[in-house]
């Protein structure tokens, strides 16, 4: 990167500075993110990341609010600086399939603008969020100028693809148990049981219906099973999770 080039950087940042500091909002700064061991934006070098820092978009979004919809022209990305965000396809039905439910750390949208597409998906907040919002031109011009940025994009995005992969092969080869038990682990994994030992994320019946691929009352009456076999404890739509090893047992994924 020639001197013109960190100079411009430098002073984006300075301005970035400028500009929070007198609408006192406070906006993470890129160079937070640039430091997660897993982030997109590990190998990103001083000068992009102030160059990221100036260009991004703060946004806060609601519960219900949508940040965009599928079918439609988006002109970049977003990353969750906090809260939950839900990504889905909608059926010629109505009905929504659920991809993935995007949380902190987490970059949505990316694919559609690499490929020059209309949006494959829609997303909606389901707990409300913080996201930095990225231009297109931002992201392109770091592929074009950094190979170890654009190498972490490569593996985000096959990794992506096999976890696509590992949900079809379920779809066709588990039982709605075996798939609602391997949910349930997933969801420990990715949001985490706080200290009651409940999902830190809380899903309608329909929406975990919707993951796992089956009927809403075959949800309930799995549910109710996994109550009686001291698996899970249910309060309201908070799941409360007793046995770990027990749902691992059920869903092979220990096996």
């Amino acid at each position: 990167m020639n001197n013109n080039t960190k100079a411009n950087g430098n002073l984006c940042a300075l301005i970035l500075s400028m500009v929070m500091k007198q609408q006192d909002i406070h906006v993470p700064l890129c160079e937070s993110c640039s430091l997660e061991s897993g982030s997109l934006f590990k190998h990103l070098t001083t000068e992009e990341v102030n160059i990221l820092n100036f260009e991004k978009d703060f946004r806060q979004y609601k519960r219900g609010d949508i940040l965009y919809q599928e079918g439609n022209r988006i002109s970049g990305f977003f990353c969750i600086n906090s809260g939950i965000i839900k990504v889905f396809k909608t059926g010629f039905d109505g009905k929504e399939q659920i991809i993935r439910f995007a949380k902190m750390g987490d970059i949505i949208a990316y694919r559609s603008v690499l490929s020059n597409e209309l949006a494959c998906t829609s997303a909606k907040v389901i707990e409300d969020c913080q996201v930095c919002f990225i231009p297109s031109e931002i992201l392109t011009q770091f592929i074009k100028t950094n190979p170890a940025y654009s190498l972490e994009l490569l593996k985000l995005a096959c990794h992506e693809l096999g976890e696509a992969n590992s949900f079809i092969t379920d779809i066709a080869q588990k039982t709605v148990r075996e798939r609602l038990a391997e949910i349930l682990l997933l969801l420990v994994n990715d949001f985490g049981l706080d200290n009651e030992q409940f999902l830190k994320i809380s899903l309608t019946r329909e929406e975990l219906a919707n993951i796992v691929g089956t009927a809403t009352e075959s949800v309930i009456r799995l549910l109710s099973e996994f109550k009686s076999d001291k698996l899970v404890e249910l309060n309201g739509r908070k799941i409360k999770i007793l046995n770990t090893k027990g749902l691992g047992k059920i869903s092979n994924v220990f096996n």
